[in-house]
């Protein structure tokens, strides 16, 4: 035989919670707890009818009296930077003067960039982890290049006028005929 369910002193609050919840989660915890209370449900039955194992069930309503109680705070939502190396009042405040420099018409380049930041966290860190700090900051590139900074105008003009393709059209474009031979 099952031993009844505890947890009298929270069932006030439990129904109150049913009517309020704002998230799944609170309303299983709160379901767990009213439910072998109120209507006399097994363990199993509990967890059938909020759709979670047994063993999920019993967590689920001591989790509950340890929140009431103030053992345990609420869980907080899932989401966010949680390993953020800086928040992003630090990440404005050291971008600043690389951001202010490249408003000014320099050059934004990341190497030194990253070179700094890891001086200032005493830690290694990868060039993309500099990239999003950008991105985060509103920093984009304004200009694309327009050319390889190898290239070389002359040679290119040079194979414009002299290449295979330009001396295949005159040839098909001429109106001699080709010679017998």
């Amino acid at each position: 035989m099952a031993r009844p369910a505890s947890g009298r002193a929270v069932l006030e609050q439990a129904k109150g919670v049913l009517e309020t919840a704002r998230s799944v989660d609170e309303l299983k915890m709160a379901q767990a707890v009213v439910l072998p209370l109120e209507l006399g449900l097994t363990l199993r039955q509990t967890a059938a009818v909020i759709g979670v194992s047994p063993g999920w069930a019993c967590r689920l309503r001591r989790r509950f009296e340890r929140i009431v109680q103030g053992e345990e705070s609420p869980k907080p939502p899932r989401g966010g930077r949680r390993r953020e190396l800086l928040t992003p009042e630090q990440e404005a405040v050291f971008l600043a003067p690389y951001l202010e420099e490249a408003k000014a018409g320099g050059v934004l380049v990341v190497p030194p960039i990253q070179a700094a930041l890891e001086s200032y966290l005493g830690r290694p860190v990868a060039l993309s982890t500099v990239y999003r700090m950008l991105h985060r900051q509103g920093w984009r590139k304004l200009a694309p290049d327009k050319r390889h900074p190898k290239a070389d105008p002359a040679a290119q003009e040079a194979w414009k006028k002299n290449s295979p393709r330009n001396s295949q059209k005159s040839s098909k474009g001429s109106k001699e005929p080709a010679p017998s031979g």
